[in-house]
């Protein structure tokens, strides 16, 4: 604002020669030029630090007159009214230095601001020359490059190599004479060769195509008459229908299988196929079958179709969302919940059938959304068979096929992806839901060819062929000897609870002709209940007993003397033995942490259990650990020695042959049984 004014403000006179202002009026226009003058000139002959000191000075004598001036009106002297008026106008003065000098620092700040904007402008035109420049650089050089970059229509053309050319041209188009000194002359010669082969190769283009119009055209019509053949062969397969029934070759039922097998996720397919294939070459009784619904399975397939909502279908979403009530936050969990364990419309059954008429029905499952299969077991037994109460979890579907493959419980996911999957909706383990959905054990996924790398996950995993034929088999086996075995099992337990050791005709040689000790009781036993005996600490503290294993408890009488033995029975009999843990109460209690002959009798049943295998393929293991547990106990009896100050027969007679009685410094009894001489030994 002050620049503007000074810039409108008129020249003012400073100087004149005194008289009234009417005579100054009254002068010619010359004279009162003359006596105007700029106050830019001035500030040019002036000092600024001089103005400024003068500046100090004016702002001291005006502060020191204002003092003076307040001074006297506070004394009230009437004297001091012309003091006061000296004072005012020596003030006036001093304003009068101050605005003088005010104008002179605005002229001085417009004089550096017209001076910075004349350089800013210099500066200006030598930037813009400068880019100016810059550019014709760039541009020059662009041009540079593109004409170095150059590259003929030629150049990407692949022409046949040198010596091909010489050797397949003709002279009158090579002509060697010339093109071998001119580079320039060889690749003009070399261009007109491949010109004339391209019209050749054009020419025998139009053959070809002429015969694939007559090829195609042969086509359709063998379409034709195979799309006419069609409904005669269906007429024909619906005839051969009682044919196919009385010869055993569903050759209908198989292709609709097939047909169904289409809609089937990638794993469920390779497995369809894979165990297809295994019944059709190794095992004849094997049954794979689909079942579920074919139509969801479609509409899974279809892809979803594009909805375009006009304004009415939004206005009347809007007012049923208005109207409707939001679901609670627990509502959705459970829904998203649902979704995410959602299985496939189609399942995938195998029948295994055994030798005896048995049958293990495998129903295997694909959850979609965690790309994992399931399965569930059920058995049928060829005979109707009694119900022990020691067997209750041998047949149980949830814990049959248990740790098929060693360490395969079944009870978690093996897919790591899905535990992040599982956080989301709140899901804690997949074990609370096997009950519906099935147990993902890793066999399973291998069957349907998934593999689920820990050191290198893969996303997503892709059902593998090759490594479902290479589970296959193993697997099967591994079924149907896990099925016989516990069948097996279930038919001794039923002898087992009466007090009966069922040893075949096979294993008798096993044992001595007379067994005194007997079996009294067989009963299960909870894995907390095993925990607590103060006696298996040591297969506990081995790692030998998990709660995937069976317990049970055995107690074997002869007289007074009463043996207990907690038995383990791994998931995997009888290619993996029952351990026994023993305590005998008889002349106190006696266990393998208090009685070497205690701990001998434990390795003759658990160590050296191949003594006891009998024929292949070795079911009658337990039975025949039982009853070596009855020789030993006897053997341990027998040999104790008698007080003679105990009038009486012994309440034990010996009536084993042994060669030693006991043997060492832990006075070790002989268990060892040689057959045929019929002695016991130590081993």
């Amino acid at each position: 604002m002050s620049s503007d004014s000074s810039k409108k403000r008129k020249p003012k006179v400073i100087r004149t020669d005194g008289g009234p202002s009417e005579g100054k009026r009254g002068r010619p226009d010359t004279d009162q030029d003359a006596k105007y003058y700029s106050e830019e000139a001035e500030m040019d002959l002036r000092d600024p630090n001089k103005d400024y000191e003068l500046y100090k000075e004016t702002c001291q004598d005006l502060q020191r007159l204002m003092a003076e001036i307040q001074e006297l009106k506070s004394k009230g002297n009437k004297d001091s009214a012309s003091e006061i008026e000296e004072r005012r106008i020596q003030s006036c003065v001093h304003f009068m230095t101050l605005k003088k000098l005010n104008r002179l620092a605005h002229i001085r700040l417009k004089k550096g601001r017209d001076q910075t904007h004349e350089a800013k402008q210099k500066v200006d035109a030598y930037h813009l020359q400068l880019q100016n420049l810059l550019y014709e650089v760039m541009h020059l050089q662009k041009e540079i490059t593109k004409c170095l970059e150059f590259k003929s229509k030629h150049e990407e053309i692949e022409l046949v190599s040198v010596e091909e050319f010489y050797k397949e041209a003709p002279a009158e188009i090579s002509k060697p004479e010339i093109t071998l000194a001119d580079p320039h002359q060889q690749t003009l010669s070399r261009l007109d060769w491949e010109l004339e082969q391209r019209k050749r190769l054009a020419e025998k283009y139009k053959e070809s195509l002429a015969n694939k119009e007559k090829i195609l055209k042969e086509i359709e019509v063998k379409k034709e008459y195979l799309s006419n053949l069609q409904p005669r062969l269906n007429s024909i397969m619906q005839a051969s229908l009682p044919v196919q029934e009385y010869l055993s070759m569903p050759f209908d039922q198989v292709h609709k299988q097939y047909e169904t097998a289409r809609h089937l996720p990638p794993p469920l397919y390779v497995l369809f196929v894979q165990a297809s294939a295994y019944g059709q070459a190794c095992d004849k009784k094997l049954a794979v079958a689909i079942e579920g619904n074919v139509e969801e399975a479609k509409a899974l397939c279809k892809p979803p179709e594009d909805s375009q909502d006009d304004e009415s279908d939004s206005d009347a979403e809007e007012e049923q969302t208005t109207k409707r009530r939001r679901p609670t936050l627990g509502v959705q969990l459970d829904d998203k919940r649902k979704e995410m364990l959602k299985r496939h419309p189609l399942s995938v059954t195998v029948d295994l059938k055994c030798k005896d008429g048995s049958l293990l029905l495998l129903t295997f499952y694909y959850l979609m959304n965690l790309n994992v299969m399931t399965t569930k077991a059920k058995v049928t037994a060829a005979a109707e068979m009694s119900m022990p109460i020691s067997a209750g979890d041998l047949l149980c579907p949830d814990t049959l096929l248990s740790c098929l493959y060693p360490g395969d419980h079944g009870k978690r996911t093996p897919n790591p992806a899905n535990q992040f999957q599982f956080d989301k909706v709140g899901i804690v383990s997949l074990s609370d839901y096997v009950a519906e959905l099935g147990h993902p054990y890793l066999w399973v996924q291998k069957l349907g060819g998934l593999h689920f790398p820990k050191d290198q996950p893969q996303n997503p995993v892709i059902a593998d062929n090759s490594l479902s034929a290479s589970h296959m088999e193993r697997t099967m086996k591994l079924l149907k000897m896990r099925l016989e075995s516990r069948l097996a099992l279930h038919k001794q337990f039923a002898s087992l609870e009466h007090g009966i050791l069922p040893v075949s005709s096979e294993c008798q040689h096993l044992f001595p002709a007379k067994i005194v000790s007997r079996l009294v009781k067989w009963t299960a036993l909870t894995y907390e209940d095993y925990l607590e005996l103060s006696y298996t600490k040591d297969v506990v503290e081995a790692g030998l007993a998990e709660d995937t294993h069976l317990y049970y408890m055995a107690l074997i009488e002869r007289g007074t003397a009463k043996l207990q033995a907690a038995v383990v029975l791994n998931p995997g009999y009888s290619s993996m033995p029952p351990i026994f843990s023993l305590c005998l109460n008889w002349k106190g209690e006696k266990t393998n942490s208090n009685d070497d002959n205690i701990r001998a009798m434990e390795s003759e049943v658990s160590v050296y259990y191949k003594e006891l295998y009998g024929p292949k393929p070795g079911y009658q293991l337990l039975t025949n650990q039982l009853q070596r547990l009855c020789v030993v106990l006897d053997v341990y009896l027998e040999t104790e020695t008698h007080d003679n100050s105990v009038e009486g027969p012994k309440e034990f007679p010996q009536e084993k042959m042994c060669l030693r009685l006991v043997r060492g410094p832990s006075r070790m009894k002989p268990f060892k049984f040689n057959h045929p001489q019929g002695f016991f030994s130590h081993r």
